[in-house]
């Protein structure tokens, strides 16, 4: 189970809260690439046209090598870095009430 202090410690930090509630909208597993792009757009400036390479290279190495690994510690987030997925199983009740409330929120996915 998943403890209230790692979920929000999860939470921490940008990158992490996209990947989270992209994994989130999808049942299965989501390739590193796909959810990259993602997290690449959403935290772009809106209106942005095109995701610079360096950018979203950038942000597919920190998932890789930092947020996947760290959010794979919680029960329900399953990182395989050998096939380059992620995916949510079972999330806990707990993660869905805070990661619905925290979307709403940041709305992530605004238009321009």
């Amino acid at each position: 189970m998943t403890s209230l202090d790692r979920l929000f410690d999860l939470l921490s930090e940008e990158r992490r809260r996209y990947a989270l509630y992209y994994l989130d909208q999808h049942d299965g597993p989501v390739s590193v690439d796909e959810l990259a792009a993602q997290v690449a757009e959403w935290q772009a400036d809106p209106g942005t046209v095109s995701i610079p390479e360096d950018t979203f290279n950038r942000i597919e190495l920190e998932l890789l090598h930092v947020d996947l690994p760290k959010a794979s510690t919680a029960t329900f987030v399953q990182y395989n870095p050998e096939e380059r997925t992620v995916e949510l199983t079972g999330p806990a009740p707990k993660f869905n009430a805070v990661i619905s409330v925290a979307k709403i929120i940041e709305r992530p996915d605004r238009g321009p």
